[in-house]
């Protein structure tokens, strides 16, 4: 498995197998390493999140943490980037740095206020007028995409 790329990505207690199986098998296309603070809303070894992560599951840099406080000691990133619909910045105006982590909260009820009072950075992805929100992948790739397109990190782009 390559080094993970100056990119992280950090799940908040998620709620869906299939959508974290699925933001794994990303992590693993793309080189970037990820946290998962638990609980989870599902157990680890559903087979929803193998059937969604297929084989890439296993080349994932991947670190889970019982809790939020122990995230925090343990993996504190240098900026923690928080994707929420209450974002101050707009994805396309916000300039990413290397070394941040972006933070995606549950499918259900998003972050705890304590976790977006400790967001360094709250990022909101543009959406049309009546629109709530995309699935919390979607977000992901999304938001990923446009850190790594900013840095020059995609495969094969000065790595």
């Amino acid at each position: 498995m390559p080094a993970p790329l100056p990119l992280r990505l950090a799940l908040f207690e998620p709620d869906i197998a299939q959508n974290t199986g699925t933001i794994l098998r990303l992590a693993a296309c793309w080189g970037v390493g990820v946290d998962i603070v638990e609980p989870c809303g599902f157990v680890w070894s559903q087979p929803k999140l193998r059937r969604a992560g297929l084989d890439y599951l296993d080349r994932v840099a991947l670190e889970r943490h019982t809790s939020w406080a122990r995230y925090l000691e343990t993996s504190r990133p240098p900026r923690l980037v928080l994707l929420t619909t209450k974002g101050a910045a707009r994805l396309p105006d916000f300039a990413f740095a290397p070394g941040d982590t972006l933070l995606l909260g549950r499918e259900s009820a998003g972050v705890t206020e304590a976790v977006h009072q400790a967001a360094d950075a709250r990022v909101a992805i543009p959406l049309v007028p009546g629109a709530r929100s995309l699935n919390v992948a979607l977000a992901a790739a999304v938001a990923l995409g446009e850190a790594m397109r900013q840095l020059g990190l995609y495969p094969g782009e000065n790595v």
